[in-house]
């Protein structure tokens, strides 16, 4: 291989068979295709793994592996380039790779959401627009002065015609990449924040003018004279989709979708309606896509999108489009800009037009008033370009609008604004460590009349419902209101931009709207099971949202909010629940990992809630039992009962555990290679005072006042009393335990029986209370106080099995 011009491929085929004019399929183009298609699939994984410190999106990974292939890295070696990628399996990966094109336009239009474009805020309008109008009236400048600039090459000549190139080259620019912010946005966990918004809701504007730019202008640089037919043959063919097909297929879905009576050859018949749409669109002189996304445009978003997505998107996300946007990697030839000795004007000009977008849209944010930071981000994110841009590119290749130096020009350009994006957001507001410097989100120090702000996380409407049972027991009133953040948290999965496009908004609970997602009809009744607590209460104030993100890191997302919303709580459900024999089940092991993710390094307190049937707060006898040890975990614990107190009906027990003897020996094990023993002896000493301060507080202010709260002692010598004690505890019986989740003890006896806990998040206490050998039906809620540090669970999670075994015994 010596260079990537554009090529017409003679390919000879000599065989009888009228019928298929090519060679034999499995002997010779199979194997191929299954070469190409590997090689593709495997390396931009690889590349994604490489790229992912980056938070690059895969788009950039699969340029990568046909970047690869050009002349300066492997393209030169000639046979391992033909092996891959020989002549006579060009076709077929150019025909698949456009099927692929083909419905990945398809599920970007399913992806939509027109009623979020209808009701858009003008000022996000405003500044999409901006965005696009600045970049139209600069951009046929720059590429006048890139051609002044380049002159005359006799290996690499420029195009000749110029009309076309300059509708190219300036649609290129204007255009955004919806679903890769929305990747770049979920990654640098900043999808919630208002700028995240605000850039989201840009984005969605900017690339729905994007895609009318190309159904109005791409014809006037494809079909010459005649685009002028084509143009309207096309609106009139996008009219009748909308206004004929799509009543008619609504009908057939939304009755297919109520009764759930999907099968496959139906399903078949409605995907089928893709390849219709681009043969027509195509057939009329626009490209094959364009009737794709508007038959993906005129399809339900609802549940029958999630099914179609579901069933697709892998495949045509992971298969056949990286042969698409791999192809655009290998007609990148770098050389062409550094073969004249112009080149650094050249980069000079590759600098420009990735900075147009950006300059746009920081004027237009500076006239909303928007900060300077802020707007500067916001023209980074909207410069972002995706697919549409990639589909220019290979348009103005294949019809050679483009020369090879122009296409490198653009290309280049393209990639430098998508690849920047994410480093240099992520390096000037480091969204991960702005709650670090905050201080005091506790409970313990919270004014008694100052607003308690707390963040519900829920996986479910049945977690929602437990969520409203303890929250009304944290005793709201006018003067020490409760307001509370919902946080309904949603698996990122497939593509982003249509999962988060479906949740920019609430759900609509309109009549006709019968056609939500899953997620959304969950969203909806977790929405009214904590209206319902709001209405019921004054003092409680409630927002409902929901967090999409992969379970591997939405306690990023969870801890920005807690950090956003300035929460001094962030209450999670467990991640198991009561069965219907009386015992706890596992629900997903996923909940588990987030937990403690989010007890590492929360910005605020934690409480965990395990639900045992605790119900709605009834107005009288709710017992709550307090088992204090000591530490900031256990005034914590006790801080919140304290406030719950005040409850009207509820009833108090504080149980403290006095550690004697062998029980009160200081763990030195962490603290003697980083701090010395004699430290972790003070740091004892001075928890042990903190805490005698706090119950004598307790005692002297609550206890002696109020016959509803009692204060009780007892003494544990060993480790194996505290089971005993605390069954002893339990014969007395109460609805609700609230225990601290144990850091910084610095016992001996708790570190080594935290070795022998199945759920280190809840601590020895609460895994012992939990725990269905110890036979409590009472909830138990387990806290762990900010300020002090998370609790490290990496080094905890191998256990021994013949202590689990004595230790359950003993329980």
């Amino acid at each position: 291989m010596t260079d990537t011009l554009p090529a017409c491929y003679e390919v000879s085929i000599v065989n009888p068979n009228q019928f298929w004019k090519t060679d034999k399929v499995l002997k010779t183009e199979l194997p191929i295709l299954a070469i190409q298609i590997a090689f593709v699939a495997v390396l931009s994984r690889v590349f994604s793994i490489i790229y992912k410190p980056l938070h690059q999106t895969r788009l950039i990974s699969q340029i990568s592996v046909g970047f690869l292939l050009t002349p300066p890295l492997l393209g030169r070696y000639t046979a391992i380039f033909e092996f891959i990628f020989p002549v006579n399996g060009v076709v077929n990966v150019e025909v698949l790779s456009h099927i692929g094109l083909i419905y990945y336009s398809f599920l970007s239009g399913l992806e939509m959401n027109l009623n979020t474009i209808l009701h858009v805020k003008k000022k996000a309008a405003n500044i999409a627009i901006a965005g696009i109008v600045f970049p139209i009236l600069v951009a046929p400048g720059l590429y006048a002065l890139f051609r002044n600039i380049y002159g005359s090459n006799v290996m690499f000549p420029l195009e000749e015609s110029t009309n076309n190139a300059y509708i190219l080259w300036t649609l290129i620019l204007t255009v955004t990449g919806f679903p890769v912010v929305a990747h770049t946005l979920s990654e640098l966990k900043l999808l919630y924040t208002g700028l995240g918004k605000a850039a989201l809701t840009a984005a969605m504007i900017s690339d729905t003018y994007g895609w009318i730019l190309f159904i109005l202008l791409v014809p006037f640089s494809i079909n010459g004279e005649g685009s002028v037919y084509t143009v309207i043959s096309t609106i009139i063919f996008i009219v009748v989709c909308i206004f004929v097909v799509r009543p008619i297929i609504q009908w057939f879905i939304d009755r297919k979708a109520d009764k759930d009576e999907w099968n496959d050859n139906q399903l078949l018949f409605i995907i089928m309606g893709v390849l219709a749409c681009s043969c027509i669109s195509d057939f009329l002189g626009a490209h094959a896509i364009v009737g794709a996304f508007v038959y993906g445009l005129i399809l339900p978003h609802g549940k029958f999108a999630d099914l179609v997505m579901s069933i697709s998107d892998d495949f045509v996300g992971g298969f056949l489009v990286p042969l698409f946007f791999t192809g655009t990697g290998m007609r990148l030839m770098l050389s062409s800009i550094f073969s004249e000795g112009s080149w650094p004007l050249t980069l000079i000009i590759i600098i420009l037009l990735c900075a147009l977008k950006i300059l746009s849209t920081l004027f237009a944010t500076v006239f909303f008033g928007i900060r300077i930071r802020d707007g500067l981000t916001l023209g980074l994110l909207l410069n972002t370009k995706g697919a549409m841009a990639l589909i220019m590119l290979n348009i103005a290749w294949d019809r050679k609008i483009f020369s090879v130096p122009t296409y490198a020009v653009v290309t280049s350009a393209v990639l430098l604004m998508t690849i920047v994006v994410s480093p240099v957001i992520n390096a000037v507001y480091k969204p991960r460590k702005r709650f670090e410097q905050n201080k005091l989100k506790t409970i313990q120090k919270l004014r008694v009349d100052a607003e308690l702000r707390i963040i519900a996380c829920v996986h479910n409407t049945r977690q929602a419902a437990s969520m409203n049972s303890i929250i009304e027991c944290f005793n709201p009133m006018r003067v020490s209101p409760v307001h509370v953040f919902a946080l309904y948290l949603i698996e990122l999965t497939g593509r982003a931009a249509a999962l988060v496009a479906t949740h920019i908004g609430k759900p609509s609970s309109q009549p006709g709207e019968q056609n939500l997602t899953r997620s959304q009809e969950e969203l909806e009744s977790i929405h009214n099971t904590f209206d319902a607590l709001g209405e019921a209460y004054d003092a409680i104030r409630i927002e409902t949202s929901n967090v999409v993100s992969a379970y591997t890191t939405i306690h990023e997302d969870i801890h920005q909010s807690a950090d956003e919303k300035r929460s001094s709580l962030i209450l999670l459900p467990f991640h198991k629940q009561l069965s219907l024999e009386g015992t706890l089940e596992l629900t997903c092991v996923v909940y588990k990992d987030i937990n403690q993710n989010v007890m590492q390094a929360a910005p605020c307190s934690v409480a965990i809630f395990v639900d045992r049937d605790f119900g709605p707060v009834p107005k009288t006898n709710i017992h709550i039992c307090v088992v204090f040890v000591g530490g900031p975990d256990d005034r914590e614990a006790l801080a919140i009962a304290w406030r719950m107190a005040g409850h009207p009906g509820t009833q108090l027990s504080v149980t403290r555990i006095v550690l004697l003897d062998e029980a009160a020996e200081a763990d030195t094990s962490v603290h003697a290679e980083a701090q010395g023993i004699l430290s972790a002896v003070i740091d004892t000493d001075k928890q042990k005072e903190l805490d005698d301060e706090y119950i004598s507080t307790f005692r002297l202010t609550a206890v002696n006042n109020k016959d509803s709260i009692s204060y009780s002692e007892i003494d544990v010598h060993s480790g194996e009393d505290i089971p005993v004690v605390l069954h002893e505890i339990e014969k007395f019986g109460c609805d609700l335990y609230i225990v601290g989740q144990g850091n910084c003890r610095n016992s001996k006896v708790f570190s080594n029986l935290l070795e022998w806990c199945d759920c280190l998040e809840l601590g020895v206490i609460g895994d012992i209370l939990v725990s269905n050998n110890f036979g409590s039906r009472s909830s138990v809620l387990v806290v762990q106080q900010y300020g002090y540090g998370g609790m490290v669970f990496g080094n905890n999670l191998n256990q021994k099995a013949t202590n689990k075994a004595t230790f359950e015994s003993v329980v």
